[in-house]
């Protein structure tokens, strides 16, 4: 005789007077009612005819003593109150095959849903590529992007709207509170029009440029890439303060000043402009995390596009 399985309860809704009833009953009560008969119930079930009888006695016990099959001489037949019974029973039942079938495919990562966010330049190869790879792998899940600065993507990650965010060091943002998934420390390179006297070297210094029109975010370099020339020993001087990255590279070409760029961005560099690397002794511009929320666990989605992020960012030079 096969093992009976564990009586789990369905809790009615918040009236002292709804029953708690075992899904086996239920699901023991619908198969007498399919086949009309204990025995073939009971042989489909694998258990034996009197297992099946204490199934349905109980579950008439829970609901007040009403019978719900008449026993006949040849098998049994619904009465009123088991055919009453017969279409919450099956809502009951399928509703709990549906969440099991939900849940095998976020274990799977076959469905389900990802929200993920990231700063405007990881969007430019990084994450591009991270999506493409997993929506290959898991086509199921339905995946949505924002796209914000990090302080701004980690109050949304904080306050639960998104599952995973790629940010940055830039801007000292608090990332203390996140569990942090290194994807790469990113280096930077000047961005100077093609007929620029360096336009030749190897690389730079920031310092060399200490004189240049600079093209920016904002008007101040704290919080923003030109950090780097605050550690190098210069304030740089913001001629133009320009927020799309599209739009800073057709400030440089027309000769309007120089810009910094990200590794991440430098593969979408239009050709009229020419990227020197910056020589810097010190530490990385800034490192990119993916980061997610501390003490929430990891869905096996965002576990599986955390890998497709590592793997997009092995490919950019940094």
């Amino acid at each position: 005789m096969a093992a009976m399985p564990d009586s789990h309860v369905v809790q009615g809704a918040a009236s002292a007077s709804a029953p708690d009833l075992s899904t086996a009953w239920l699901r023991v009560f619908l198969d007498v009612a399919r086949f009309g008969s204990f025995t073939v119930a009971a042989r489909t079930l694998g258990w034996t005819q009197s297992a099946v009888s204490r199934q349905i006695a109980s579950l008439e016990s829970a609901l007040g003593g009403a019978a719900l099959f008449d026993r006949l001489p040849r098998g049994v037949r619904l009465t009123e109150a088991g055919r009453v019974l017969v279409p919450h029973a099956e809502a009951v039942v399928e509703r709990l095959h549906g969440a099991g079938r939900e849940l095998a495919a976020l274990r799977e990562v076959s469905g389900g849903q990802l929200r993920v966010g990231a700063f405007a330049t990881a969007d430019a190869a990084l994450v591009p590529r991270a999506i493409a790879a997993f929506r290959a792998r898991h086509p199921g899940v339905r995946l949505t992007r924002r796209e914000g600065l990090t302080p701004v993507l980690l109050e949304q990650l904080s306050a639960g709207g998104l599952d995973l965010a790629v940010v940055s060091t830039t801007g000292r943002a608090p990332l203390d509170a996140y569990a942090l998934h290194h994807l790469l420390d990113e280096s930077l390179y000047v961005a100077v029009p093609a007929d620029h006297p360096l336009a030749d070297a190897p690389s730079l210094r920031l310092a060399q440029l200490a004189d240049a029109d600079w093209i920016s975010g904002s008007p101040r370099p704290e919080g923003t890439l030109l950090d780097a020339a605050v550690r190098h020993g210069f304030r740089p001087r913001v001629a133009h303060v320009v927020a799309e990255w599209t739009a800073k590279q057709g400030y440089v070409a027309a000769g309007l000043g120089v810009t910094l760029v990200p590794a991440l961005a430098a593969e979408s560099v239009r050709s009229d402009i020419v990227l020197l690397p910056v020589h810097d002794e010190g530490a990385p511009a800034r490192a990119v995390y993916a980061a997610t929320a501390r003490g929430r666990s990891l869905s096996p989605a965002a576990a599986a596009f955390l890998g497709a992020l590592r793997e997009a960012a092995a490919k950019i030079p940094t």
